[in-house]
Formats: C-alpha cells, structure tokens, sequence
C-alpha cells in the first residue's frame, strides 16, 4: 500500500476540531480520493487503472471523498452492499483543483449565491457536485469538522475516470484490519491514512467552495 498511515490518536490530533476543511492524504504533489465499489467494477479498475468496464456506468453521478473516516461511515467499513470494496484513488493536486474549480454546491447556500436563479443556472452548467457534511470518528458519531465530497458527470468524470487516475490501489484488507480493532472497542492500536489540512492558496477557489 503505497499510502502512509499513522497512529489514529496522534493523527487525529493534528486535525482542527472545527470548521469546513478538505481533509486527505498527500503525497508528492499528488492527493488521494475514496471509492467504494462491488467487486466486479473494483476489479476491472485494479486491473486497469481506470474506471471503467461492463459494470460501471458514466451516466450516473460519481461522488468522491477525500476523507478516510467519513468514506469509512459511508460505506460502512466495506460492510454496505455494491459497497464492499474500497478503493484508494491518486490524483495530482492540480487536476484536484481543477475539479473543486467547477463545483456546484448541490444544496443552496446564501453564503455563497445571490439567490435560486442564480444557483439553479450553475447547477444546470456544471458538472461537478459539493457537499460539506459532518466528518465522523472511527466509531460513527458526528463530528463538528465538515468534510467534503463531491461529485461527477458527464465529461468531468470521463476525465476523472480514464484520464486524471494516476494510481488505483485496494485497500480493502486495511480497512477490514481497522475495523477488527474498532469492533474490541479500542483506538489506541487504529491506524489511519496520515491525513493532514490540504491547503488552497487560491482565494478565489477557497471562497467559492465555502473552506475555513
């Protein structure tokens, strides 16, 4: 596994408590995003390092999440039907930005436009998907952190899926370990990715998709 861990009480402890921030794991100017998928389309993306395949569809909406515990609530610590694969997908941070650059909040939000029309026009334009729900611990309970995820069509994930991928490794054997830990009730022995603040340099960006 090419992704460094780290005990999860100290890596937690590098984490701000609150606020809206893109959480992940970096590497070398490249970040890492999470899937979850059934076995047969995991497959095929190991074996090819694209999304692709008879089981997987590009006309559906795909969603991402750079957080290693909320992707772990969502699909249940690969426990979730059509979800019991998980994956580790690298990206370089400039097609990661390139991607947060064309983010639509999938709700309104008056912070950030001046009214419904306004929204309803970018969600009709763009192809890319925000949301900021809470980030959980390894137990599942809700923290006040938000953690991001956000979703894909069209031509924005056709580039995602066969273009931008630089590396698609499995770390489901991982995640199941975890989770034996966790089911004795313990996080002192819980590794983690080392996951750290991704910093945004661009204001612009930074307003746009609500970080702080």
């Amino acid at each position: 596994m090419k992704i460094t861990t780290g005990n999860y009480l100290k890596v937690v402890h590098q984490l701000p408590a609150e606020g809206h921030h893109i959480v992940c794991h970096q590497q070398n100017g490249q970040v890492v995003v999470y899937q979850a998928y059934n076995s047969q389309i995991a497959n095929d993306a190991l074996r090819n390092q694209v999304l692709g395949g008879s089981h997987y569809s590009y006309n559906r909406m795909s969603w991402i999440k750079p957080n290693f515990l909320w992707m772990m609530y969502r699909c249940g610590w690969a426990s979730k039907e059509n979800q019991e694969r998980v994956l580790a997908i690298w990206l370089n941070k400039t097609d990661w930005e390139a991607i947060l650059k064309q983010a639509v909040y999938s709700s309104f939000n008056p912070a950030r436009y001046l009214n419904h029309d306004q929204w309803k026009q970018e969600l009709d334009q763009k192809e890319v998907r925000l949301q900021w729900d809470p980030d959980h611990d390894p137990f599942g309970a809700k923290l006040s952190r938000r953690a991001i995820q956000i979703g894909m069509k069209g031509s924005v994930l056709e580039a995602y899926g066969k273009q931008q991928i630089k590396l698609i490794e499995d770390i489901t054997d991982f995640v199941k370990e975890q989770k034996t830990l966790i089911d004795k009730g313990g996080l002192g022995e819980l590794r983690v990715p080392d996951e750290k603040v991704y910093e945004i340099t661009d204001e612009d960006l930074k307003r746009s998709i609500g970080v702080n």
